[in-house]
């Protein structure tokens, strides 16, 4: 109990000093709710604390079944989500809360420090990713990242067509020469910024920023993947592409 509650006054201490400096306290009705699904208790002591002082709204899991049920039911506004937890992993939770349609924004945390893991946790819907051991103000200020990400309005174009492909994304729908095209929202949304930049060189980096939300150390190995998958689906010819086309070292440029 001793080490516990010393582990509480440090990450007190450290959030105090850490805490931005344009905190403010919020009304109890319009707290931001976080989820934390972890298992380890010094690290959920820790967690809480510092999204409590933060003025953040806190519910608590342990492991991965009863999270995936407070995701479903308690609607939070982020999610802090452990890869490695009893009952369910963490990959499983994110990939069935994006299976149902949950898109509430993913924070997740690693111990393993191989870049393939951290790939997969993206690849299954996670925002963002922090590997222990990690620092309050990284992980808060990525939470606040990810939040900014999802109250951005959404852009003004909101239909789009070239070739034979035609793109609703206020519907989330799409079709190719008349036939439904399965895209994920995650490729929805490299679309839409492609397309609003159209003709553009537009940078991986630029790419990881505003679709995935990062601000620091992206993986840009991600933004290949995925625009590959798109021109699986999207292009006449995969291997020459007319419409998503690689810029060397830099990105790439949507073209009609």
């Amino acid at each position: 109990m001793g080490a516990l509650l010393n582990l509480r006054n440090r990450i007190r201490r450290r959030a105090t000093t850490e805490r931005r400096p344009d905190s403010e306290p919020r009304e109890r009705g319009n707290l931001v709710k976080v989820l934390i699904i972890e298992d380890e208790p010094n690290m959920v002591l820790g967690l809480k604390d510092s999204c409590e002082y933060e003025g953040y709204e806190v519910s608590v899991a342990r492991d991965g079944k009863k999270g995936l049920e407070k995701a479903s039911t308690e609607k939070p506004d982020i999610i802090i989500l452990d890869v490695m937890l009893p009952s369910m992993s963490g990959l499983d939770v994110c990939r069935t809360l994006r299976t149902r349609g949950i898109e509430t924004p993913i924070l997740m945390l690693t111990a393993r420090g191989e870049e393939m893991d951290k790939v997969v946790g993206l690849e299954v819907g996670a925002d963002d990713y922090v590997t222990k051991p990690f620092s309050i103000k990284e992980l808060l200020a990525r939470v606040r990242a990810l939040l900014r990400r999802a109250t951005k309005q959404v852009a003004d174009i909101e239909s789009f067509d070239f070739s034979d492909v035609e793109l609703n994304f206020k519907k989330y729908t799409a079709r190719r020469g008349g036939q439904a095209l399965d895209l994920s929202a995650r490729e929805f949304e490299i679309l839409h910024y492609l397309i609003r930049h159209r003709g553009e060189t537009v940078t991986r980096e630029q790419l990881l920023d505003e679709v995935w939300g990062y601000d620091s150390t992206p993986i840009t190995r991600t933004v290949d993947n995925h625009i590959a998958r798109l021109r699986q689906k999207i292009e006449p010819d995969p291997s020459e592409p007319q419409h998503i086309i690689t810029v060397h070292r830099i990105g790439y440029r949507f073209i009609e």
